[in-house]
């Protein structure tokens, strides 16, 4: 698949560490901001479902930066749980990074998610000619923050350089899909910064994901 320079986030590299609790860190202003303004099925998204994300690297991992437009109510539980995963995540507000380190073999990738609440979710993906396979036990070592402002959730996603996401050198490219979950049935959104196309939502088409160019 032949990608276009709209397909590339550039990720560049900041000295020092970062934590996710550092929603405000002035370097996420060093980063070039990508809009997400369209549902997986590529038509355009109401500003008032909008986000931007903004990603950077460290010598000891890769952070997300999302500011979301919220205009109408969340949908999040009442009694958030935050020590371990939440399974069934993704059916409230969250923002989303699927990563593919190995850009060769799109098969295997990683599935991140936050939600405003400070829940969380990370899981390994294998696709097979059987069907997806779920590592549902992944543990990735990933932390998170929100913040909750007035029409806005900030929201930063922390993943450490592992074995799985080994660290990458200057110049490395990897694939990537930006998504967001907002809103309530019948009118839930499913953006996508590289929309599927898949005939019903659904953010697991690795073949359409853009590049992620570490800077």
């Amino acid at each position: 698949m032949q990608l276009s320079g709209k397909d590339v986030i550039e990720a560049h590299y900041q000295t020092g560490e970062i934590t996710a609790e550092q929603l405000d860190h002035p370097a996420w202003s060093n980063s070039k901001p990508i809009q997400i303004t369209r549902y997986w099925s590529g038509e355009t998204a109401p500003p008032e479902r909008h986000a931007e994300a903004r990603i950077i690297w460290t010598t000891t991992s890769l952070l997300a930066h999302f500011k979301c437009n919220q205009e109408e109510p969340l949908v999040v539980t009442q009694s958030p749980q935050t020590g371990q995963k939440t399974i069934g995540l993704w059916d409230r507000d969250v923002s989303e990074i699927f990563i593919a380190p190995d850009p060769n073999q799109l098969t295997r990738y990683f599935e991140f998610e936050a939600a405003p609440t400070g829940e969380w979710i990370d899981l390994g993906i294998r696709n097979t000619a059987a069907g997806r396979n779920t590592d549902w036990a992944f543990q990735s070592g990933m932390t998170t923050a929100s913040r909750i402002d007035t029409d806005l959730v900030t929201t930063v996603i922390k993943i450490p350089w592992s074995l799985s996401i080994p660290k990458p050198d200057a110049g490395n490219e990897w694939r990537v899909n930006l998504c967001r979950c907002v809103g309530r049935d019948p009118n839930r959104g499913y953006l996508a910064w590289q929309p599927t196309g898949a005939p019903v939502p659904n953010f697991h088409v690795p073949e359409v994901f853009g590049r992620l160019r570490f800077v």
